[in-house]
């Protein structure tokens, strides 16, 4: 039994003269701003166009009423075969009724049922498709859904209302999967970022060293786990164990990752036996050559702490001083007296090393300015290394000790901001006991 479709020559009805035109959604022009993705978002701001694919040239008695949910009538285009189905597939068309008796291009007849219902998904893959199939043929329709179909309809069975129902349907149907589809591609590329950005995160290397390791860690940027603060901690042969915290300025991912390089080459420079001065100027070398922009600068502080845990030399390059506390001693800096330029600022620049006598049992602590530079209140005074020192101090005397009092220093820094910190931080603590 014909198709009851309203029969048209294979050209759109606009170019005809049998309807109005309609702006084309999606296609190319100056102030297009819509890409192919969102042609069944389209369905909602423009009239529905139809593409009916079939091959019976003697026509169909005409559907006097086809009408999209608004009562506007729905366009439609036909093609009596793939090639001028892909002449007639612009992207003002919604959705698709495809006749699977068709014989799909380049295929045996019988070779597969659903060739040329695939070849139009290939050829049309965000648009709706509704299979047009022999009346009881439900098996062969069903199969057509599972392929990729929106749905299916019986030739003998169908009428204008029901073929505007199933058009909406088709439409909304696409458009649900489409966005559901654009979700999870954005969760997973959000999970595989997580996973990436975790795995940039250091593993401290302190096999064969006595002393206790804690960090903590919170970049400023919102949904991301790394920023442009970096730290690191390695033992080395003879028993050294070197510490790092640095801060690059700003914190886009660029810096992040700017920081994950200096982070490294950290790590490789001081296990191939550098320290001090010669570690530094390298290091600055590294950041001249990697920096997207001469006004990059880095901040860093390291540490070194003699096989014995009693004495340690101090390099600082624009960074704040460490906090020392020991016991029956109030916490305090470390002498910041020489404290050379930030990495980036001063070609040529050294950096001096300094000797501190740690003693039996203590415990230092490096951060970046993230943790001291958080507001007090509503007002503008900042937390600074004064008011950080007294917070550690209240804190150690309540007993807290390594992880658990980085974890109360991070929160109460935000606290007393009054909400999230918009600075990287980052802080670690060794700890030695006699």
């Amino acid at each position: 039994m014909p198709v009851p479709i309203p029969r048209q020559r294979a050209i759109p009805a606009v170019e005809c003269g049998q309807a109005q035109a309609a702006p084309v959604v999606g296609g190319p022009s100056k102030e297009d701003a819509t890409s192919k993705d969102d042609v069944a978002d389209s369905a909602t701001q423009t009239n529905l166009t139809l593409l009916l694919i079939e091959d019976d040239p003697g026509g169909s008695p005409i559907v006097p009423d086809l009408l999209d949910s608004s009562g506007k009538p729905i366009r439609v285009r036909t093609a009596r075969n793939l090639t001028e189905a892909g002449r007639l597939l612009t992207d003002d068309v919604h959705c698709i009724l495809l006749d699977l008796a068709l014989p799909a291009p380049g295929r045996a007849e019988g070779d597969d049922e659903l060739a040329v219902l695939r070849h139009v998904l290939e050829l049309a893959p965000r648009h709706a498709v509704l299979a047009l199939t022999a009346s009881g043929d439900a098996e062969r329709g069903a199969e057509a859904v599972r392929v990729g179909a929106q749905d299916y309809l019986f030739r003998d069975e169908l009428d204008g209302r029901l073929l505007s129902r199933a058009i909406r349907y088709a439409v909304e149907r696409k458009r649900s999967d489409s966005a559901e589809r654009r979700l999870a591609e954005g969760r997973v590329r959000a999970q595989e970022n997580r996973r990436l950005e975790r795995g940039l995160l250091p593993t401290p290397l302190l096999e064969g060293s006595s002393l206790r390791f804690a960090a903590r860690y919170r970049p400023g940027r919102s949904r991301a786990l790394l920023g442009g603060d970096f730290y690191d901690t390695v033992r080395t042969p003879d028993g050294t164990v070197h510490a790092m915290i640095g801060d690059v300025c700003g914190h886009g991912p660029d810096e992040a990752a700017l920081g994950v390089e200096l982070r490294i080459a950290w790590r490789a420079l001081t296990l191939a036996g550098l320290c001090g001065d010669e570690l530094l100027g390298t290091l600055q070398q590294v950041l001249e050559h990697e920096r997207s922009d001469d006004e990059i600068f880095a901040t860093l502080c390291t540490v070194d702490i003699a096989p014995d845990g009693r004495r340690a030399g101090l390099c600082l390059a624009g960074h704040p001083a460490p906090l020392i506390a020991r016991p029956g001693r109030p916490a305090q800096l470390l002498p910041y007296d020489n404290n050379g330029p930030a990495l980036g600022l001063l070609p040529g620049a050294r950096w001096p090393r300094m000797q501190v006598e740690l003693g039996s049992e203590w415990s230092l602590m490096l951060y970046t300015d993230g943790l001291i530079e958080g507001r007090i209140g509503a007002g503008r005074e900042r937390l600074g290394q004064d008011g950080m020192v007294e917070m550690v101090r209240r804190q150690l005397a309540e007993g807290l000790r390594g992880e658990e009092l980085l974890r109360a220093a991070v929160n109460e820094v935000r606290q007393l901001n009054g909400g999230e910190l918009t600075d990287d931080v980052a802080v670690l603590m060794l700890d030695r006991t006699d």
